[in-house]
C-alpha cells in the first residue's frame, strides 16, 4: 500500500496528486470518491467555495476529470475501470441553486449538504452517459452507504450527538458495514459493465427523481468545469 497526499478541499492540491500518481506511470483500475463533510458553520475552501459543494462536490469532479483519461487506458471490454462516488441519503431532499451553489444567498448547513449531495448523484450519471458515448470501458456508478457511525457527526448538535451515542449500537452500521456496497461496487462480477447505477445495500435502488433530470445534469457539468477551471470539450 502506498499513500499520495491529495487535499480535496484544494484545487492546486488534486492537480499535484494527479501529476505525481501519472509520473507513476501505473494504470487505474478504481476510483473512489468518498472525502467529505458534514453540516460544517459557513466557511470557504482555499479555493473560495462554499465548503460543502467545493470539498464534497467540486474537489472531486476535478480530480476524476484529470483521471478519465488514465481510467479510459486501463479498462478493457471484459474488465470495465470503475468510478464509484458516494453520496447520501440526504441527496433525496436536496435542491440544486445552479443560481447559487455557493450558497450565499441563504446558507443551511443542511441544505449545503444536501445539494452537494444531489450534485454527485448528477455529475455521476452525467458522467456515464458521457463514457458510453464514447465508447470507453470505464463504468460510473453512486453509492448510498447508509447511516454510519463515524466522525462526520461531529458537527451535529449537542443533543443528536448524545442521542446517537446512545443508539449507534442500534441503528448505526459500523466503518465497515458502511464501506460493504462500495466495495461491492469497486469488485462484484455483479456490476461489471454496469454503470450509472444508484446503489444501496449492494443492490440497485431509485434515486431522487429530480437527479434523472438530463438538463440539469448537463448544466451542473459545465457550470463545474467554468468553476474548477477545465475544458468542457463537448463534455467529453
Amino acid at each position: 500500500v502506498e499513500f499520495l497526499y491529495c487535499d480535496l478541499a484544494s484545487m492546486k492540491s488534486i492537480r499535484q496528486f494527479v501529476r505525481q500518481f501519472r509520473a507513476k506511470n501505473c494504470p487505474l483500475h478504481v476510483l473512489v470518491n468518498n472525502a467529505g463533510v458534514m453540516l460544517v458553520p459557513e466557511r470557504k475552501t482555499e479555493d473560495g467555495f462554499e465548503e460543502h459543494f467545493g470539498l464534497n462536490y467540486l474537489g472531486h469532479f476535478l480530480l476524476t476529470n484529470l483521471l478519465l483519461d488514465t481510467l479510459k487506458q486501463s479498462g478493457t471490454h471484459s474488465h470495465n475501470a470503475r468510478i464509484i462516488t458516494v453520496s447520501s441519503a440526504t441527496h433525496y431532499v436536496g435542491k440544486l441553486h445552479l443560481n447559487d451553489l455557493q450558497s450565499r444567498c441563504s446558507y443551511s448547513p443542511h441544505g449545503a449538504y444536501a445539494q452537494s449531495k444531489l450534485a454527485l448523484v448528477l455529475f455521476t450519471y452525467r458522467l456515464q452517459h458521457l463514457l458510453t458515448a464514447n465508447g470507453s470501458h470505464v463504468t460510473a456508478n453512486v453509492v448510498d452507504p447508509g447511516v454510519v457511525n463515524t466522525e462526520l457527526y461531529k458537527h451535529v448538535f449537542w443533543v443528536v450527538k448524545v442521542v446517537k451515542w446512545m443508539t449507534a449500537w442500534l441503528f448505526f452500521k459500523t466503518p465497515e458495514e458502511g464501506a460493504s456496497t462500495t466495495i461491492y461496487a469497486a469488485v462484484s462480477p455483479e456490476v461489471e459493465g454496469a454503470g450509472g447505477c444508484y446503489l444501496y445495500n449492494e443492490e440497485r435502488t431509485k434515486s431522487a427523481d429530480v437527479a434523472y433530470d438530463e438538463e440539469l445534469q448537463r448544466m451542473l457539468w459545465t457550470e463545474s468545469c467554468k468553476m474548477v477551471g477545465i475544458s468542457d470539450e463537448a463534455n467529453r
